[in-house]
């Protein structure tokens, strides 16, 4: 946090230990957070825990520790509302603070040192011989997210992209394409190509159920490690899909640490299994090995290898779980997975809990919701082309941008480099909407409402960071140090101060949370703020004094929007 935090908790501390509460089991306790109603304070100290370490109610011990803080040089005035202590800091103090720390680039608004956690984040993860579609989106989004959050925080960040590499869903699109595929067509579009050899499979088995059974007789063909013909075919459909991935990826901004699809762990299911094993877990079941997890409120047994000898998606997943172990000894792995598959994770981590592996506590699942358009009647389904197909992500990025170049040409025609603003806006549109409410809600798209450039957007935000950079380029004079300005002036932009002053908070919550929006609402706010001021206090034309406050004011909002929205894997276009 910044000094302005950090002052006060100290003062804080020296408070509740002269009141008789323990320092240590004090500290995790002392916890500053913006307070819900801003007239009430800039920060608010809850003391529910700390009464009970105190055997006092809270309203008592709020208005005790209020008492204890008298105001001097950072703090202006301390208050208890209820279970509440209120704080409020000088102006002049919180301009000082908050625009040195981001004119600095420190900590929260700059990334910190190591905070000694080690994250793996399990994201994006489609299946190879498969369109990568606007479902595939949300995950990929949202994992990139959390790793720039997390590093950002101080971690050591493994992003991993468990390609579904592996498994009967590959097996039956490796059938299709033996019984039905063409390496020449296959060439010229891979993943459309694929996707209509899958759909014809989805048809043909129907009609002819044996399709499974041959389906089933080439994985068993390609779990052998033979050097067959289903692992010649394998090679082939999963380079085709890794190269066709690549442009999706590279539009998203999206890179990894580790492409480990499911066909990494392939020899290493067998020592999973047999840690299993030797953890007495494991039970036979029509021949089949299965982990009953009732005990832990899970009525569905975890299934790890099926009668005929193969393995599933669970095998794979406690073989990763113990790569990860060995390879990272992470604090957390993260999942970034849709709600559909909450059994599938509930299951893993009770697999793990029941052999009492160390790891079961890293793991965690960060669940979503679907991606819903809005049909010809005005109800709001899950995505689908209008023939109900998946909808190819590609597709929709280039609709996007498509669109946003027709506004550019309308309102800015003579903006320089037109094809790449639109293409970051457009693209960002998209991401910003995903990452805009809470993940485990479904995200509505809606064109009108991504692109509007006055509402709750990412061309809302851009836009603010193109209008902060314009004023800097107009000014035409270097951006002064918080040292040489008086920061008492900058007492009528206490909104935005106390807007940036949040940063902090925000992205501590992402992070604990695993939820991006704490971050994209911070973005919003800000913009909006910055927006207000600007509309009542001109920075061009001002005198020198006033002037160079404002600079300095106008700089750290366009250095913490453009922050704040690298985290969420968006540009800042400096014109648009």
């Amino acid at each position: 946090m910044t000094d302005l935090h950090s002052h006060l908790r100290a003062r804080l501390l020296t408070a509740v230990t002269e009141l008789g509460l323990p320092r240590a089991e004090a500290e995790s306790l002392v916890r500053l957070d913006p307070p819900k109603n801003r007239d009430h304070g800039d920060v608010a100290l809850g003391t529910f825990q700390l009464a009970k370490l105190a055997g006092k109610a809270p309203p008592a011990l709020a208005a005790e520790l209020a008492a204890k803080i008298t105001a001097d040089a950072i703090v202006e005035s301390a208050s208890a509302a209820g279970p509440f202590v209120n704080f409020r800091f000088r102006r002049g103090a919180l301009a000082r603070e908050v625009l040195s720390a981001i004119q600095g680039d420190l900590a929260p608004y700059g990334k910190a040192r190591s905070n000694g956690q080690i994250v793996c984040i399990d994201f994006s993860s489609p299946n190879i011989a498969k369109p990568f579609h606007i479902g595939h989106m949300r995950s990929t989004v949202i994992g990139n997210s959390l790793c720039r959050i997390h590093r950002h925080q101080g971690a050591t960040v493994h992003g991993i992209n468990h390609l579904g590499d592996w498994g009967m869903p590959f097996a039956k699109m490796m059938t299709a394409y033996m019984r039905w595929g063409n390496e020449q067509e296959l060439h010229k579009s891979p993943m459309r190509y694929m996707f209509d050899l899958y759909k014809r499979y989805g048809v043909e088995v129907k009609q002819n159920p044996a399709l499974d059974d041959e389906a089933a007789a080439h994985f068993r063909a390609l779990e052998s490690g033979a050097d067959n013909q289903e692992r010649r075919m394998w090679r082939l459909l999963r380079d085709e899909s890794l190269k066709a991935f690549q442009g999706p990826y590279t539009r998203l901004g999206v890179t990894f640490d580790h492409v480990t699809g499911e066909s990494f762990f392939e020899d290493k299911m067998e020592a999973a299994m047999q840690r299993v094993t030797a953890s007495s877990v494991l039970e036979d079941s029509d021949g089949a090995q299965v982990v009953w997890l009732k005990e832990l409120g899970i009525k569905e047994p975890c299934l790890l290898r099926k009668s005929d000898g193969t393995t599933l998606y669970h095998t794979r997943d406690l073989a990763a779980a113990f790569y990860r172990e060995q390879q990272f000894h992470p604090t957390r792995i993260l999942y970034v997975v849709g709600a559909e598959q909450k059994l599938h994770f509930d299951q893993l981590k009770g697999v793990l809990t029941k052999m009492q592996e160390p790891i079961a506590k890293a793991v965690e699942h960060v669940p979503f919701g679907l991606v819903l358009s809005k049909t010809e009647d005005g109800k709001w389904e899950k995505f689908a082309s209008r023939a109900g197909n998946a909808v190819f992500l590609d597709e929709i990025l280039d609709e996007s941008v498509a669109k946003v170049r027709s506004i550019i040409r309308e309102k800015n025609p003579d903006l320089p480099n037109a094809d790449e603003v639109a293409e970051q806006i457009g693209v960002s549109a998209i991401v910003f909407n995903d990452l805009k409410n809470s993940r485990i809600k479904d995200v509505k798209f809606d064109w009108d409402a991504m692109l509007n450039f006055d509402g709750e957007t990412g061309p809302y935000v851009q836009f603010a960071c193109a209008r902060l950079s314009s004023i800097l380029r107009k000014v035409g004079t270097q951006v002064p140090s918080v040292d040489a300005i008086d920061c008492d002036v900058l007492a009528d932009a206490e909104r935005v101060l106390l807007v940036m002053m949040d940063f902090g908070t925000a992205v501590q919550r992402a992070a604990e949370q695993s939820e991006p929006s704490h971050v994209t609402a911070h973005t919003i706010a800000l913009a909006g703020e910055i927006h207000s001021y600007l509309r009542d206090h001109y920075v061009v034309g001002q005198e020198a004094k006033v002037r160079d406050a404002r600079l300095v004011l106008v700089d750290a909002a366009r250095r913490l929007l453009t922050t704040g929205l690298s985290l969420l894997g968006i540009k800042a276009p400096e014109r648009m």
